[in-house]
């Protein structure tokens, strides 16, 4: 196909699908002429990615072209390309883990709530990064759950982390079997990704349910009824 119905099937811009091939994001498509090339059906599917990786994960167009490059490069390590996605960086260099040269005051970045996140971490015996993003999230929230005195510590978090560790269980067996290193990524970002806000979505219509069977007119209704 040419690039214009590359554009139309894909929703993508001709400019910006310009900009991607210059940026070696997305592979040249076949010359057919000194300013023409075809696009195949992988090209669809790699814009796809692109603008799920920009658009709805929002990666960086440089954190995106690290996910590309793996993938480009046939790299078979999908624990690497799912970090990428993730957003997950090396220990070196991170926010959390300040470098042995790194000034003083650079530890003063590590959020409050840290060391009790990594309490959770460590109980659970998840195996992480220092460098994930995640980490930081726990650490922010469980500080301000202490400042609220909500009488919420890492030890209440617990069951929740279980249920997350099943969810996790599930997802990885989902990408198991992938051999091609595109259709990793693409199913990847399909369950890291896509899925995050349906499962919130599904997590309020069953909140909605137990309130209304645990405090809501129902249950006074079955009492009068009684």
């Amino acid at each position: 196909m040419k690039v214009s119905e590359l554009s139309r099937r894909t929703g993508v811009q001709v400019p910006l699908i310009k900009y991607y091939l210059r940026e070696g994001m997305l592979p040249p498509g076949r010359a057919t002429a000194a300013n023409q090339a075809d696009y195949g059906e992988d090209h669809v599917r790699r814009l796809r990615l692109i603008r799920t990786l920009i658009g709805t994960r929002g990666l960086s167009a440089g954190a995106t072209k690290e996910v590309l490059d793996a993938i480009t490069a046939g790299q078979e390590d999908l624990h690497q390309v799912l970090g990428i996605v993730l957003g997950v960086r090396p220990a070196k260099g991170t926010d959390l883990e300040p470098t042995p040269d790194a000034a003083p005051e650079a530890s003063d970045s590590a959020p409050e709530g840290l060391a009790e996140a990594r309490s959770l971490i460590g109980a659970m015996g998840w195996d992480v990064s220092p460098g994930n993003p995640a980490t930081r999230t726990v650490a922010e929230v469980l500080a301000a759950l202490d400042h609220l005195g909500a009488g919420i510590d890492w030890r209440s978090l617990l069951p929740y982390a279980r249920l997350a560790d099943d969810m996790a269980e599930l997802d990885l067996r989902q990408l198991d079997g992938e051999g091609d290193p595109l259709a990793q990524a693409e199913r990847a970002v399909l369950v890291t990704v896509l899925l995050e806000p349906v499962l919130l979505a599904l997590r309020r219509l069953a909140q909605e349910d137990k309130s209304s069977r645990l405090f809501g007119g129902a249950r006074a209704a079955g009492t009068d009824e009684a």
